[in-house]
């Protein structure tokens, strides 16, 4: 038996991953901080769906938490075909405003989660007939973004991991796709303490996460290495690669930053 296993499950893009993986009849291990929406959330998608279901709470900022989650799977016996690197926040505002150990447990999780579930679970996933790796990063990963620099850094770096992972895997039957969302109506925005005018501005483009979740299952299972979610979002990510890099770092600090 095989299960999908995504991180930050709980609500959001994830959840709205798990619903839709639910719909297909895929068995889904949960992973999120939050045990009551986990389990909440695992017991109405059994029910519904007639599924195979189990969640388990932990915080990726903490060491050892990948392993954790290996761990439990190896305890548990259960043999995963699907692994979605969802789980991540951001921070806005100047650089100074935050102290190294927050940064650092940003990029815990945005980051160093997603190379250590991936080394961890790929000898597993190998062992399938047909099996996937999909990471979730940011049309932030196309520039640099004053006022949300780390977490627009931390995405690039998944965007270039996922997409040299999947090089390296091309003759292997595990196929690895990272999806790129713009504004998305999810809790981002209040988790990253975005500032007015960055919501109203995200507001009028935001696309709903069960919009997102779905071009990103569709885009894995058609084997897709990269994917920008929404026109606008491939439009704007158009622009940023031939504007002057100034220019673009310009507007995106008018909107992250409190200057």
């Amino acid at each position: 038996m095989k299960y999908a296993l995504i991180t930050g499950a709980s609500k959001g893009i994830g959840k709205s991953m798990a619903e839709i993986l639910a719909s297909k009849k895929r068995n889904l291990l949960l992973v999120a901080r939050s045990s009551d929406l986990l389990q909440s959330l695992a017991q109405n998608l059994k029910q519904q769906y007639q599924i195979e279901t189990d969640w388990l709470a932990v915080d990726f900022t903490q060491a050892g938490a990948g392993e954790k989650i290996f761990q439990w799977c190896i305890e548990k016996n259960y043999s995963i075909d699907i692994l979605i690197n969802n789980a991540g926040y951001g921070l806005s505002g100047d650089f100074e405003k935050y102290s190294a150990k927050e940064h650092t447990d940003m990029m815990q999780v945005n980051m160093n989660m997603v190379v250590e579930l991936s080394s961890l679970f790929l000898p597993e996933l190998k062992k399938a007939t047909s099996a996937h790796i999909l990471n979730i990063a940011s049309s932030a990963a196309y520039q640099a973004v004053p006022g949300l620099n780390v977490y627009a850094a931390s995405k690039a770096f998944v965007l270039s991991f996922g997409r040299g992972l999947q090089y390296e895997l091309r003759r292997s039957n595990v196929r690895v796709t990272t999806i790129c969302p713009g504004g998305t109506d999810t809790d981002f925005a209040n988790r990253a303490n975005l500032i007015d005018k960055a919501r109203k501005a995200g507001e009028k483009l935001n696309m709903t996460s069960e919009a997102v979740a779905k071009q990103a299952i569709d885009a894995m299972f058609a084997g897709k290495t990269e994917k920008i979610t929404g026109i606008v979002n491939q439009i704007g990510a158009a622009f940023v690669w031939l504007l002057p890099k100034k220019l673009v770092e310009k507007t995106a600090a008018g909107l992250y930053s409190q200057d």
